[in-house]
Formats: structure tokens, sequence, C-alpha cells
């Protein structure tokens, strides 16, 4: 588009010398340059279309080195791809994109036998799910998205803040080993949940603080406890409690990433009981 402004620059340049030069001239008179000017109009100068050809947009998002949550994206898929599941794109279906309810409906993956699952969302679950594992008594946790509106969401759409999904993690534990009070004690005490829709420098609703209960005994329990926390702090808790949804297991490299070493390979211990502080990011 440059050379085209210099062209353009430089017509305009030369109409104004030729209009100064016939305007000093002796010879010249208005007349003669009203006709000179219709007779040879000038062609216009170039101008900026205010708008983008999507055409010449790339076909993916370039993936910066580090995003604004400090985590590595996840992948090189269309922008226009989530504006398609949400309805906004071609009329063509998505063979992706499903009816909404079912990303509200209930979770329906089963437990382990004598195990039971709780989900909880407290900002980044790296390091939520890193204190989970620690606790005995819980044999398995997995991160991922849920409470949206998105069936089988990636990270790269959650991220866009449109999905309503949280980053949650699901533990499997056994009532035996550990109560849930155990589990939502491990929950309080790793996040802030008097801010809405962030954690430290991670900031969206996929940051906010939930507890999402699959049994009315888990659901009473998470209410008193709320109870507790909020009388020993000044600020509102905004903390949700809500029945869990369908769980959307998150992308392979974010299972267990801090055990496995994060973004620097320095692996931090899952063993059970274990109180080492935990890098968020690795």
């Amino acid at each position: 588009m440059l050379p085209s402004i210099s062209r353009a620059a430089a017509a305009v340049a030369a109409s104004s010398s030729s209009s100064s030069s016939a305007a000093s001239s002796p010879s010249s008179s208005p007349l003669l340059l009203i006709s000179s000017s219709l007779s040879k109009p000038s062609a216009p100068p170039s101008r900026l279309s205010p708008f983008l050809s999507l055409s010449k947009l790339p076909r993916s998002l370039p993936k910066p080195a580090f995003p604004r949550n400090s985590r590595l994206a996840a992948s090189h898929r269309s922008p226009m791809n989530i504006l398609n599941k949400l309805g906004f794109g071609p009329r063509t279906p998505d063979p992706s994109a499903m009816d909404s309810s079912i990303a509200q409906g209930p979770d329906d993956d089963v437990p382990a036998p004598g195990q039971q699952f709780a989900q909880f969302g407290a900002g980044c679950f790296w390091g939520v799910e890193l204190a989970l594992q620690r606790v005995p008594g819980v044999s398995k946790t997995e991160v991922g998205y849920s409470q949206g509106l998105l069936h089988n969401p990636t990270y790269e759409d959650v991220c866009t803040a449109t999905t309503n999904h949280s980053e949650v993690v699901r533990v499997q534990y056994d009532p035996k080993e550990c109560g849930f009070e155990s589990l939502l004690d491990v929950f309080w005490a790793r996040h802030d949940p008097t801010t809405l829709n962030r954690q430290g420098n991670d900031v969206g609703t996929q940051y906010r603080s939930g507890i999402y209960y699959y049994t009315p005994e888990q659901e009473k329990a998470a209410r008193e406890s709320l109870e507790q926390q909020q009388n020993l702090l000044n600020r509102k808790i905004v903390t949700e409690i809500l029945p869990a949804k369908k769980f959307y297991r998150a992308e392979e490299y974010h299972q267990q990433y801090l055990a496995k070493g994060g973004r620097f390979g320095l692996k931090q211990s899952a063993a059970k009981g274990c109180n080492d502080p935990i890098r968020c990011y690795g």
C-alpha cells in the first residue's frame, strides 16, 4: 500500500505545482484554467479501504511465546472457528458444534467403584490440581472445562471468554480415606475466593471460583463451608456453588502439568502429604 500512497502524494504535488505555474503566468486566465481542468480530469488519488480483506487474513493466528495468562497456547486453529461454533459463521453447520444442552447436562462419567467425584474451579487449574493430588485418599485428578455452553471446547475456545466454561479440576477420591471437607479445605487455601473472575495475573470468566457438587451431601457441606469462610473474611466471597455439569477433559499437555515439570522442566512433588510450595507456572 505504501507505493500507492507515494504515487498519490506525487500526483497531488505535481497538480499543485502546475496550478501554481498557471496562476503566475500572465497568459493564463481563470476561464482557461477551468476549461483545462474540465477537459483533463485528474485521476483520483488511491484511497485506503477502511475494511480488511478476509482473504488476506492468515488462516490461523500466530502462536505467542507467552500468552497474557502466561500459559502456552493450545493449537493453531482458524480464528473463525469459535464464531462458527457459536452460530455466527456460515450457515453450513460445523460438525463439531452440538446443542449446548449437552454441555449443560450432568457429568455422565462414572467414578471407580467405591469412589466419588468432585469438581473445583479456583483459577489456573495447574496449581489446583497439584494441591489436590497431594491429598491422601485422592486416587485420580484431571483438569478440564465445565459449566459452559459449548460442546467439546478446546483450550483456545475457552480462552476467548465467550463459552462461559470454567477451568476445573475433577477429583476422584475414596470417601473412606478422604472426606469432602478435606478437599474443601484445600480449595479455600489454594485461592482468593473474593476476586471475581480473577486469580492473580489470570483474568477471565474461566478463572472464576466455584464448587460443583455431585450429591446433596456435597452441596450441604459446600454451603456450610462457605459460611464459615465468610465469617473469617472482610470481603464478600464470590464462589459459585452449582451442580456438576459435563466435564470436558483438557488437552493432554495440561494434565499433571506441574508434576511433570511445567514450563521449565522442574518437576514438583505430588506425593501424598507434601507441603512444598507450589510454583503456579512451573
